[in-house]
């Protein structure tokens, strides 16, 4: 069976920093693959060669079995690879019901700031997405007076509008409080599952690791050095000491 993505051989270098170092990687259809490590390891550069925003010096990407490597971002999410990122990229002095309607409208190729706005059949689909997340009660507040949980949802219910087959998120959870963490993330994977979408995700917190992933693949030095489910990476000795910060007792996993 063909993988939805499929990375082969991928090599770049910033300088001597090897970011990408020769990873091989299969993402399967209906999945939630996590992927892990310590900053600077290469996990946001994976992201952004997958996605068009930088192009590996070496190996291959396919999506659906057809190459994107050399694609622009916008040809890619064309092919059916949205992505969100770790800071949300909003339009900040719209509305969260603008926002969501403007990416409906570019999903169309309407890339026009005003005119989205003013079509009911983009703010009434954006509306229904919305209502998915939860956030029919801040439609008309606008972004910039969002506290940083809803701002991600924001961001990613702009990337769903798109009507991806493969989401990339990094750091879903960066900067949101504890307290909402578990809430947000336990709603998006509900949309996400919902629209059958298959998804990668960069993520430090392994509570939410361990609890929506299907998957595990831990980078270290532009390379995967593990990849298995939750259940045995995260119990590995060895993550747990490099990528967690634990010392191993009786070889469970603390949390970190």
């Amino acid at each position: 069976m063909t993988a939805l993505l499929s990375a082969k051989g991928l090599r770049l270098a910033f300088g001597g920093l090897k970011a990408a170092d020769g990873i091989d990687l299969d993402v399967e259809a209906g999945e939630f693959l996590a992927i892990i490590g310590p900053n600077g390891a290469g996990k946001t550069t994976f992201i952004n060669m997958t996605t068009g925003y930088l192009k590996p010096q070496g190996g291959t990407i396919a999506f659906e079995g057809k190459p994107i490597l050399g694609l622009s971002p916008r040809r890619i999410v064309g092919l059916g690879v949205a992505r969100s990122f770790q800071l949300p990229q909003l339009f900040t002095e719209h509305t969260v019901l603008q926002n969501v309607a403007l990416a409906v409208a570019a999903r169309e190729g309407v890339w026009s700031v005003l005119n989205p706005l003013l079509r009911p059949r983009f703010r009434d689909e954006a509306a229904e997405l919305i209502a998915r997340f939860g956030l029919t009660r801040i439609a008309e507040v606008r972004a910039d007076a969002l506290n940083e949980g809803a701002r991600k949802l924001v961001d990613i219910a702009m990337a769903v509008a798109l009507r991806p087959r493969l989401l990339m998120m990094d750091e879903p959870t960066s900067g949101v409080a504890a307290a909402e963490k578990m809430a947000i993330v336990e709603t998006l994977v509900r949309v996400l599952r919902e629209a059958r979408v298959t998804a990668v995700f960069v993520e430090h917190d392994m509570e939410v690791v361990g609890r929506f992933a299907d998957r595990v693949a831990v980078w270290g030095q532009g390379r995967i050095a593990a990849l298995g489910p939750p259940s045995q990476i995260l119990n590995d000795p060895e993550v747990q000491r490099t990528v967690i910060g634990i010392a191993p007792v009786g070889g469970t996993h603390a949390a970190a």
